[in-house]
């Protein structure tokens, strides 16, 4: 997740803030490959998985925030959204 803040008439960010989350995926034979993609669960999915779906089963490991693999890490964008009010 990654996010800018620009203000009127200004040309540049005054903030840049990322979170990143690393998965780790067991190796998949091209039968299971087959076998996930013909579910059908791929494709509506960034990425073409779901990590809370059938995709849950080769998962080995996460290195980061599980909700920004799922979707939006709500507790993250909070806690910087705080911050840069606080500095304003």
């Amino acid at each position: 997740v990654g996010a800018l803040r620009f203000f009127p008439g200004e040309a540049f960010c005054r903030d840049l803030r990322v979170s990143g989350t690393e998965v780790f995926v067991n190796p998949m034979s091209d039968e299971e490959i087959r076998e996930y993609a013909a579910t059908g669960e791929p494709l509506d999915k960034a990425g073409a998985y779901g990590i809370q779906g059938r995709f849950a089963a080769y998962i080995e490991r996460i290195d980061g925030d599980y909700y920004n693999v799922v979707g939006l890490p709500v507790s993250y964008v909070y806690r910087q959204l705080k911050e840069i009010a606080e500095k304003d």
